[in-house]
């Protein structure tokens, strides 16, 4: 691991940018005394979500946790993936129709990324788990992709607790998958989002085996999750992480 910049933000929360082999990541920390790791998760480009990631990130630094995020696969300034770009598209043609997504397209969109994306996460875990300011211990992922997050939960034991959103696709394929998660779970899911498959992500809920799973269905669309939603979450990675 490699840091290339430093810069301290509100509430004396310290950033610094790192990569990690080729992949870009970055850590936000307070400074004080060694923290839980939560590892957030995010739709691809650093850069172009950086004011969103980092509010979070801050808020959730003055709850006592080290936060980290890594840039996906064939986003921000990695290589461009061509089998994933025209999975996207055909992605977005099938939306623009107002036709039902096939579950094909999502298996070439998402399987390809998850089993990229799952492995990085994990190098990036062991990285930062060996830092001085940041607990060798159990680990919690909140956000980004759902598939990501279902492929950690499913095979990285040092999960501990998982923040999901479910307002992206997940091939019918890793159900199965699901069925093999015993992390405790926090689902999020806009009602109204005009992006998601409700009855999917409804029965991808149902398909986690975990014995504790919370389901929290709010009105509204993509990005109108609810500011209450936070004191919950952190109430749930309390409970797990610390």
């Amino acid at each position: 691991m490699h840091f290339t910049s430093e810069q301290r933000l509100d509430a004396d929360v310290v950033e610094r940018r790192f990569t990690l082999g080729d992949v870009p990541g970055i850590l936000w920390t307070s400074g004080s005394e060694p923290a839980p790791l939560i590892l957030m998760g995010n739709q691809g480009g650093l850069d172009r979500m950086y004011s969103r990631l980092a509010a979070r990130a801050v808020g959730t630094v003055a709850e006592g946790y080290a936060v980290a995020t890594v840039e996906l696969p064939w986003s921000g300034d990695r290589p461009r993936s061509s089998a994933a770009e025209q999975a996207r598209a055909d992605l977005r043609r099938a939306i623009e129709a107002g036709e039902p997504v096939a579950d094909e397209i999502v298996q070439r969109l998402i399987l390809p990324l998850v089993d990229q994306a799952a492995p990085e996460s994990q190098a990036a875990m062991d990285a930062l788990l060996a830092l001085p300011e940041i607990i060798d211990g159990p680990v919690g992922i909140s956000g980004g992709v759902l598939a990501i997050g279902l492929r950690l939960a499913a095979v990285d034991p040092r999960i501990a607790a998982a923040l999901l959103f479910a307002g992206s696709y997940v091939p019918r394929s890793m159900f199965e998958e699901a069925r093999q998660v015993t992390t405790p779970l926090l689902v999020l899911l806009q009602w109204d989002d005009e992006g998601n498959d409700r009855q999917l992500a409804l029965d991808l809920f149902d398909a986690f085996g975990s014995k504790e799973k919370t389901l929290h269905a709010n009105l509204g669309g993509h990005t109108g999750i609810p500011a209450f939603e936070g004191p919950y979450a952190n109430q749930f990675f309390a409970r797990h992480l610390k």
